[in-house]
């Protein structure tokens, strides 16, 4: 089926045609092209030219696009290439010469001839690529059919034996590409460069044996960019390719230029030829190619007993059916026949599935939904976990009835318009989000169904954006850094994705305008990167697109060897849609797989097997979590922003997510707090028309979706959901026509339909077209909200579990890994160290406990194989009991000198009882032993004397004793080396005297402080240094103590103090100001200290501090303003020990008049856990010490509990890791 015929291209040339340029490269041709393709049309329709070849060095790449363009112009486009040709055969790569192979244009006369050409390309790619995709003569022997040969430029075979003086050879050649390709089919090409001197020996050179061999002559230009001023550009451009700069004298230089010349001048400087210049005309009135745009390319799909694909996909949709909403089972669905379907099933969801089927029969699309449910349900019958769906395919009620997506479009007023329009025929579109570590799995299975020559990846080309388009000409001109960076921070970012051209910034960007218009070296360097600007940088492979073919992939689009070894498209996703070609985005989603991980871990430590698509959008624990704003690690919800709107909101409902995912973006962020008043009723839900609140309910009266203003249309203005979609189209993508003509309609259809006034609904359309700048995807929003709720619920229900999962997807990132482990710890879960004897590859939990096991995959210098010997060697005869018993057991080439240190650092061997230095000291000596030991045992004595029962006559391993003893600092060096933070103690112990009375905790800092002066302390976790455009330095530095962890902003003016100091690792105390503003100016976001000054706390002087015992003020005042009550702790807060910080057990011992009690403060409502939580440890430790527990309001209630404990440093830490948000204490009262 076709949508759209093929246009045929014009059948001949104008008559007042003088030259064809036959010979062109655009920005496909990587770094070396600098025209794109519509400015090189746009220069030949200039020109009066109506037919140009285009000739990209070994790809076809620009092929699509350049056909379709050109027929806008209504110029003939001729389809081309220049191969490379190598010197011997395509199979041989081996030395220079096979590396230096010949260029060749090769012209596609006719369909046979484009076929022909793709897989030229596709085998020189595949086959015979060496530097460049080469093709060889027994190639071209073989595919030379429906093409005319060019005999290229001076990198040409021809060309190149006539430089050499090698005319014989050169005749030779002529000869064997004329007899191959055909009398009319071969050229001779002379290039019109006659100002560089080697050119003019070649054309000479030629014309002789065009005479002598009877072969034609023609001429081209060579084009490589569009007008002579353009040259300088051309030679930025091939500096950036090879890494030189325009005044390097050994760079890559043309010294010649590489225009599109106007014709009537080639053919007035070719007089002499002119021959020469008519065979251009006679080459492109040869040259007849007509691509099929707009077809229907979809595979056909196998079906069982006969039936055809409607007859199969009908027979699933109704099993399907009684399977999602007549509670028939998944494994008697087979069982189900349409008719008793029919009976027992609502007439609303019967008439949306035969609407959607009616369709889908119309648009001939069965076999695509068939091809996609199949591939699914394999995978999810593998045990691959898939996301719920994604994007507008989430509408469709035939998607989710064959399991291709998981929720209900019914429920949640998704329109199956919005994914396929009855009105407008065009390819499917569904993506598929798929746990990251099984799309592989996925992808192999569809190439195996289909076949191999069926299935490909698809390409992408990465552009040069304004601001690299600055650099990387900066670079070329040979500019320092520090100007070009000055002047590239100058160049605006990106606007809701969308890159501004610097065209428009020089004008509208008054920082910009200003450079630009004052500074002769920045004016200078952007109208040259203005010409870089949006030319292809680099290529790769589409992170999801794969493509699925009818039949041999290669007749509908080249190939080539994608940069990790598979095989993708040349045609990238575009023209690939273009053609029809059914294209699936196969997404690989981390999310996925933390959400498979947890799943498997909660199988194998509880034995419960959860299916994913039965986990409830109502669980009380889930919403709790939400309403806390606990949401790292959930997807899309755990930016700093949205938790502090998930607070606010309250979330009661799964529609509150879809929204709160919808609206928390650039522009409709703007109504979110409108939105959480609405909902809480301190603002009225109000509809512009009653008509509107079937629509516009459930989020509460504000227009979210672009599938609420299409419903509007049909409720209102009576559209047909064909026309809804048409409308969302056109004002989403500001199609002012299409807007013009909808905009009549939906006025008069308003009017009429909803009798309103004229003046309500332009008023409500002038809405409409505002809210297109940043209205959503209500699939998607829901898709991606569903997703958010799987990760909330497992991490609600199963944390441990969940944050396993969390960590071990993130194993390879240090600084998601330390974030992670400090969430652990504020909801009470301890991460253990890594242990041989306990520790797997990836993070696991502990049973008895629910501790989390540091997985040994987060070691780095420990690769799969090593950590693979030690489980394996501890599953087969037990724990290792002793560095000997280790080297014995575990293979030495696996886990070699580099591992044993890495394991021993990190702490994994502590349980063998020897310090770590002591094994470091020994480390060759062991290692010795454990290859020794292994190479006795393969001998044979240790299993002949062991069947005897007699003992291993292998010596002991004896370690000796170091000379110096590793300090505590050294070890957490280590750690922090290895796995990136520090897991058997804090580097802040040794400060912990001089910080408790010097500083306020971070723990202690919240939203209430907002603008007051603080002075803090702790250690430097991060820092990204910046250039502001005033070319002054700033930093952003990540900051902890043992209490919590922030963000400070170092401005230059406090930068420039001390550079020196803001480096990782540093222990810094920091006098500032606290600020918790967002973008908007709103207080309540994420706290940030603005820093004043800044200071190192030196090591030796912080350790050998004497606490003074005198309370320390500032912390006293936050310690207040955090909810401790005055007359439960005394005046000073003797004592007291906020949470997180170091015990004062000294300032306790000074006030013996006193009594100790138990002080748990909670700075919010606790959920019921956290209570039983608290509960057990205190009933765990009996003493004579009251509890007192205050809880949070105005003003705080005291409570006495109604037991006794004995307080200790112990009970305090263990209550520390449960109570997340508060403070717990060791108080003292009077008797």
């Amino acid at each position: 089926m076709s949508t759209k015929t093929a246009e045929a291209a014009p059948k001949s040339v104008s008559s007042a045609t003088q030259f064809v340029h036959l010979h062109n490269h655009g920005h496909y041709s990587l770094l070396d092209g600098l025209q794109k393709v519509p400015q090189m049309l746009d220069r030949a329709k200039e020109l009066g030219m109506n037919a140009i070849a285009m000739t990209d060095h070994g790809t076809l790449s620009g092929i699509v696009e350049f056909y379709s363009e050109a027929k806008k112009r209504d110029i003939k486009p001729i389809i081309g290439l220049e191969a490379y040709v190598a010197p011997r055969r395509m199979h041989d790569k081996t030395g220079k010469a096979d590396a230096n192979p010949y260029h060749l244009i090769l012209l596609a006369k006719n369909q046979k001839g484009y076929q022909n050409l793709m897989r030229l390309s596709t085998k020189a790619h595949l086959e015979g690529f060496y530097y460049k995709p080469r093709v060889d003569r027994e190639l071209l022997e073989e595919l030379h059919e429906g093409i005319i040969a060019l005999s290229g430029c001076a990198s040409g075979e021809v060309a190149r034996h006539i430089l050499n003086g090698a005319m014989d050879e050169a005749q030779a050649t002529i000869e064997w590409y004329r007899d191959t390709f055909g009398k009319d089919n071969y050229y001779l090409e002379l290039q019109d460069h006659e100002e560089w001197e080697p050119q003019i020996r070649i054309n000479k050179a030629l014309i002789e044996l065009s005479k002598k061999t009877g072969v034609p002559l023609v001429v081209t230009a060579d084009s490589h960019y569009t007008c002579r001023d353009d040259r300088e550009a051309h030679e930025i451009l091939l500096c950036v390719q090879t890494g030189k700069t325009i005044g390097d004298t050994d760079r890559m230089e043309m010294d010649m230029a590489l225009f599109i010349s106007p014709p009537e001048e080639i053919a007035k400087r070719w007089e002499h030829v002119p021959e020469a210049v008519s065979n251009t005309v006679k080459i492109a009135e040869a040259c007849e190619v007509e691509l099929e745009l707009g077809k229907i390319l979809i595979p056909t799909f196998p079906t069982p007993d006969g039936k055809t694909e409607k007859q199969y996909l009908h027979e699933l949709c109704w099993q399907g059916m009684m399977w999602r909403y007549g509670d028939i089972p998944k494994e008697d669905m087979h069982l189900v026949e349409e008719a008793k379907a029919r009976k027992q099933l609502d007439s609303t969801l019967i008439e949306r599935l035969d609407y959607e089927l009616e369709v889908i029969d119309k648009m001939g699309y069965e076999g695509y939904f068939l091809i996609v449910a199949d591939f699914i349900n394999w995978g999810k019958n593998q045990g691959i976990i898939f996301g719920p769906g994604r994007g507008s395919a989430a509408g469709s009620i035939v998607a989710y009835v064959m399991n291709i997506t998981d929720l209900d479009p019914m429920k949640y007023d998704l329109l199956f318009e919005r994914f396929l329009n009855p009105d407008r025929i065009s390819m499917p579109d569904i993506d598929i989000d798929i746990q990251d570590t099984r799309r592989g799995e996925v992808i192999d299975y569809v190439t195996e169904k289909y076949g191999q020559d069926r299935v490909a990846q698809i390409i992408t080309f990465g552009t040069m954006a304004a601001r690299n388009a600055v650099r990387d000409t900066g670079r070329a001109l040979g500019m320092s850094y520090a100007e070009v960076d000055a002047i590239a921070k100058k160049v605006p970012q990106p606007v809701q994705g969308r890159h501004i051209p610097l065209k428009k910034s020089v004008v509208d960007d008054p920082e910009l305008r200003e450079e630009y218009n004052s500074n002769p070296r920045a004016k200078n360097l952007i109208d040259l990167a203005q010409k870089l600007e949006g030319t292809i940088r680099s290529n790769g492979v589409h992170a999801a697109g794969v493509v699925i073919a009818p039949d041999e992939i290669v007749k509908f689009i080249p190939l080539q060897r994608a940069q990790k070894g598979g095989i993708c498209t040349q045609y990238s996703m575009n023209p690939v849609e273009d053609l029809g070609l059914l294209k699936m985005d196969f997404l690989g989603l981390s999310n996925l797989t933390i959400i498979n991980d947890a799943l498997r871990i909660i199988k194998k430590v509880y034995g419960k097997n959860i299916d994913i698509a039965d986990i409830p959008l109502d669980d009380p624990k889930t919403y709790e979590l939400f309403s806390r704003g606990d949401t790292t690690g959930v997807f899309q919800l755990e930016s700093a922003g949205m938790k502090r709107y998930l607070k606010a909101l309250q979330p009661s409902k799964f529609d509150d997510i879809v929204a709160m995912v919808a609206l928390y973006r650039p522009g409709p962020m703007q109504f979110i707090d409108d939105f959480i008043d609405r909902k809480h009723g301190r603002k009225e839900v109000r509809y512009d028309h009653p008509g509107m609140e079937a629509a516009l309910g459930n989020t509460y009266g504000i227009l979210v979706y672009q599938e609420q203003f299409m419903q509007i249309s049909k409720d209102m203005c009576g559209f047909t959901g064909g026309q809804a979609d048409t409308l969302r189209k056109a004002i989403g993508k500001k199609k002012r026509d299409v807007m013009a003509k909808m905009k009549t309609a939906f006025i008069d259809g308003m009017v009429e339909h909803s009798q309103v006034s004229q003046a309500f609904a332009e008023k409500f359309w002038g809405q409409l077209e505002a809210f297109a700048d940043y209205c959503f995807n209500k699939s998607h929003s829901a898709c991606y909200a569903l997703i958010a709720v799987w990760t909330a619920y497992l991490k609600a229900n199963y944390p441990s579990a969940f944050m396993a999962a969390l960590m071990t997807s993130n194993s390879d990132n240090i600084d998601k890994i330390s974030m992670e482990i400090n969430e652990c710890r504020r909801m009470g879960i301890k991460v253990l160290p890594p242990d041989v004897n306990h520790s797997f590859l990836e993070f696991s939990v502990m049973p008895e406990t629910n501790d989390i096991r540091f997985g040994l995959s987060a070691v780095k210098n420990l690769g799969v194989g090593p950590i693979e010997a030690i489980i394996a060697a501890r599953e087969t005869k037990g724990s290792f009991k002793t560095a000997e018993d280790f080297a014995k057991r575990v293979n030495a080439q696996e886990v070699n000198r580099k591992g044993w240190e890495a394991l021993i650092k990190v702490g994994a061997m502590d349980s063998f009882g020897a310090e770590r230095g002591t094994l470091l000291y020994n480390l060759d000596t062991i290692t010795g032993y454990a290859s020794k030991a292994q190479k006795h045992a393969l001998s044979g004595q240790i299993d002949i004397f062991g069947s005897l029962g007699m003992e291993d006559d292998m010596p002991g391993l004896r370690l000796d004793i170091p000379p110096t003893t590793v300090s505590n600092r050294e070890q957490l060096a280590w750690e922090k080396e290895l796995i990136g933070l520090y897991l058997s103690s804090h580097p802040l112990d040794d400060y912990a005297a001089y910080l408790n009375d010097k500083v306020v905790p971070l723990g202690l800092i919240t939203g209430k402080h907002e603008g007051k002066s603080v002075q803090v302390g702790g250690l430097i976790t991060t820092v990204r240094k910046i250039t502001t455009k005033n070319n002054a330095m700033m930093a952003f530095v990540g900051i902890e103590d043992k209490s919590g962890d922030l963000e400070l902003i170092v401005f230059p003016k406090a930068y420039e103090k001390n550079p020196e100091l803001w480096q990782p690792d540093t222990v810094v105390e920091v006098n500032g100001k606290i600020n918790t503003k967002d973008r908007d100016g709103k207080p309540g976001g994420e706290i940030k200290i603005m820093v004043d000054e800044a200071k190192v706390i030196d090591y030796d002087k912080a350790k050998a501090y004497k606490p003074s015992g005198k309370p320390n003020a500032l912390k006293i005042v936050f310690e207040r303003s955090a909810g401790v009550p005055k007359e439960e702790v005394e005046g000073e807060m003797i004592g007291a020990v906020p949470l997180g910080a170091p015990e004062l057990a000294s300032v306790v011992s000074e006030a013996p008049a006193k009594n100790t009690a138990l002080m748990i403060k909670l700075n919010k409502i606790s959920s019921t856990e956290v209570l039983t939580s608290i509960k057990t440890i205190i009933a765990g430790a009996p003493g004579t010490d009251p509890v007192f527990l205050i809880m949070p309001g105005e003003p705080p209630k005291k409570i006495k509990l109604p037991v006794t404990v004995q307080v200790d440093d112990d009970l305090i830490s263990r209550l520390k890791q449960v109570v997340n948000e508060g403070v717990v204490a060791r108080a003292t009262y009077s008797v």
